[in-house]
């Protein structure tokens, strides 16, 4: 979708601040969000194209005053609310409403190693003919999407260069929206950064970008 988060390539953001010697959470609340958002995705009720875009549909305003794990927060309140986990009364009250259901949480402290370790994977394994190759000159499709899209805007309608196909994935967009996976090829595509922001970017540089099936046609 077109939205605050889609800030790649975008001016007046300010620089980009390197923290050194950066923790891993800066405050104990945000390591208890991440917790909370791993614990609750073991139920399965959505994906991580979903979760994603939990948060991208956050109203700019509230957007951009949020810190990263407030996001998160954000995000993850709003799928247990929309997948029946809780109500929001109970997430106000921290208690559970009277009659309410109690089950065995699926991801048990003694997971938790392997779960972080291992990940979770989007590549499947599936017959698919890829619709480019390597070498073959492409251009980004112009889409303006309601729903959830890994196609950022400033590579919209540019033309770029198929670097490697990295084999067949579940598909974001459709994924996001529970439309099913539509597994299919994704690339990774070479654009000149001159092509992205004009004569003013450095002729050496370029930016490589994973592009599925759906994002591409020939130029």
């Amino acid at each position: 979708m077109n939205g605050v988060h889609d800030m790649g390539g975008m001016q007046d953001m300010g620089p980009v601040q390197e923290e050194k010697n950066e923790p891993v959470f800066h405050h104990p609340w945000e390591g208890r969000v991440f917790a909370m958002y791993r614990a609750a995705g073991a139920w399965h009720k959505w994906n991580i194209d979903a979760a994603r875009y939990s948060r991208e549909v956050i109203p700019p305003a509230e957007y951009l005053s949020m810190t990263y794990y407030e996001k998160w927060y954000r995000g993850l309140v709003d799928l247990l609310t929309a997948r029946g986990l809780v109500t929001r009364a109970e997430i106000e009250s921290g208690k559970p409403a009277d009659g309410s259901s109690q089950a065995t949480p699926p991801l048990k402290a003694s997971q938790i190693h392997d779960t972080e370790a291992l990940g979770a994977s989007t590549k499947r394994d599936v017959r698919a003919e890829p619709r480019f190759q390597a070498g073959q000159r492409v251009r980004a499709r112009v889409i303006n999407p309601t729903g959830h899209t890994r196609l950022p805007r400033y590579a919209r309608g540019k033309i770029g260069t198929i670097h490697l196909d990295h084999g067949v994935f579940v598909f974001p967009d459709t994924n996001a929206q529970f439309l099913g996976e539509k597994p299919q090829h994704v690339y990774s595509v070479r654009f000149a950064a001159r092509e992205l922001w004009g004569e003013q970017a450095k002729p050496q540089d370029a930016v490589y970008l994973d592009m599925w099936d759906d994002y591409l046609e020939l130029a």
